[in-house]
């Protein structure tokens, strides 16, 4: 599946940025600490002074300068939200009667999309669909989601593309707030929140779904490309730019095409984004057993993007010195003063290579972004532990009293960690028992998406990329 064209173009004047609130200036504003993977960076001069808390595009120079910025994780950008004036929505389906006239019946309700376009595409449903107000497509059989939004991508004649999933529901102003993102020529999707649709009959998953569902981003704006804090967007809701998707997504896929189309889009050079200021709503399964069978499935797309993208679809991505300090801490007490060495020498070696762009050594500041590395890395260790690799976590802890030790306290300490930001939402052992729940099958689906591949890469760790 090819893409468009190679991106050109500036971020326009006007186009407004403002540093992520979790960025840290340092040495008087010089330096900036944040982004995702965490990196220092070192502004010149008249770099400082231009870089408030707030920078608007005006010439070359500051446009390259906030494109800098966006693309290193350290600003987001700060616009106005307006209607949309070129967009087609397109809304593949499939036996989704009731789910889809509650979408159409959503997007006339609301003021930006009461006239907009909407084309229906019908990917083989038993019974032919009727949408009144909309233009239906339809595949006499079934070909799967990609093919269908596809479809409905060739049909489109506007600019803009918003792809919208039948079991979702917009919430006011969603349009409004994704819309300025693409006054950014270079960027090819906007991706809005996806947040649970309150149930009808609310079942015990309920509760941890619409905290954690594996289709909700997080409440921060990101960059979005591989192996960062937000990797991919789902295709549940996305705001395109037709001529960037070209062909659009890979339909020999028929899971982790979303996954693989921003991809391939970041590798093409375009900008993708997330906004969580746009809200769509989404109808979570209720019933435990379609939910597994939905996550296995979902584990199984990691063989197809290994094939695809390598090492960035690693399970686990860790530092080779962090990798190095817990291996020595599981051999138990004569590992700490190792550990503790390692961490010394990478604190030394961290504390240089700053002081090598111009200023002191800062070596406090050396020590405690290794020590947060390791910490990261545990937390990725753990989940590792429970989600990707159960399998052999479980061959070990039957052969050993360690192994067994070791993987109770990451199965415990990743429960907790992760309920923690949730605790007024859901209680404890609800998430507790619906985290391993979900880690084992999409596990299981992992191993078993490598085992039909023959490709062992989609279970193997990688290295943090450097900047």
């Amino acid at each position: 599946m090819t893409l468009g064209p190679t991106p050109t173009g500036r971020l326009p004047d006007g186009f407004p940025v403002r540093l992520d609130p979790a960025v840290r200036r340092r040495d008087g504003g010089a330096t900036l600490l944040g982004g995702s993977p965490l990196r220092l960076v070192r502004l010149s001069a008249r770099a400082q002074a231009l870089v408030t808390d707030r920078l608007t595009v005006r010439d070359a120079t500051t446009a390259e300068l906030a494109a800098r910025l966006l693309d290193a994780g350290l600003a987001v950008p700060d616009l106005t939200p307006r209607g949309p004036d070129d967009v087609t929505i397109v809304i593949p389906v499939r036996d989704r009667p009731r789910e889809l006239a509650r979408l159409l019946a959503a997007l006339a309700a609301e003021p930006s999309t009461a006239g907009v376009p909407v084309v229906v595409v019908d990917d083989g449903s038993a019974e032919p669909v009727a949408a009144e107000g909309a233009t239906v497509l339809r595949h006499p059989t079934s070909r799967g989601p990609a093919a269908a939004r596809n479809t409905g991508l060739r049909a489109a004649a506007t600019a803009t593309v918003a792809f919208l999933d039948s079991d979702c529901v917009p919430r006011p102003g969603w349009l409004d707030a994704l819309v300025p993102h693409l006054d950014d020529p270079r960027l090819a999707l906007v991706a809005p929140r996806i947040v649970g649709l309150p149930a009808a009959r609310p079942t015990w998953l309920a509760p941890y779904e619409d905290a954690v569902s594996a289709l909700d981003m997080g409440d921060r704006p990101a960059a979005v490309r591989p192996l960062s804090a937000v990797s991919y967007v789902p295709s549940a809701a996305l705001l395109a730019r037709r001529v960037a998707l070209g062909d659009g997504f890979d339909e020999s896929m028929p899971v982790a095409e979303d996954v693989d189309l921003v991809w391939r889009l970041t590798a093409a050079g375009w900008r993708v984004r997330y906004e969580p200021a746009a809200l769509v709503a989404h109808e979570h399964p209720a019933a435990v057993v379609p939910w597994l069978r939905r996550r296995a499935f979902y584990g199984t797309g990691a063989a197809l993007l290994a094939a695809r993208h390598g090492s960035a679809v690693a399970p686990v991505v860790i530092s080779p010195w962090s990798a190095a300090v817990w291996g020595l801490l599981l051999t138990g007490r004569r590992g700490v003063l190792p550990a503790a060495g390692v961490l010394a020498v990478a604190s030394g070696r961290l504390a240089r290579r700053l002081r090598g762009r111009g200023g002191p050594a800062p070596a406090v500041l050396a020590a405690g972004l290794v020590l947060r590395g390791t910490a990261t890395a545990g937390t990725t260790l753990a989940r590792a532990v429970t989600r990707h690799h159960w399998p052999v976590a479980l061959l070990l802890a039957l052969a050993s009293r360690r192994a067994r030790r070791v993987s109770l306290a990451a199965a415990v300490a990743d429960a907790l960690l992760s309920w923690w930001p949730h605790r007024t939402a859901v209680g404890p052992l609800r998430f507790a028992a619906a985290r391993r729940l979900e880690d084992l099958a999409y596990g299981a689906g992992l191993w078993a998406g490598a085992l039909r591949a023959r490709d062992a890469r989609a279970l193997l760790p990688a290295v943090p990329p450097t900047f």
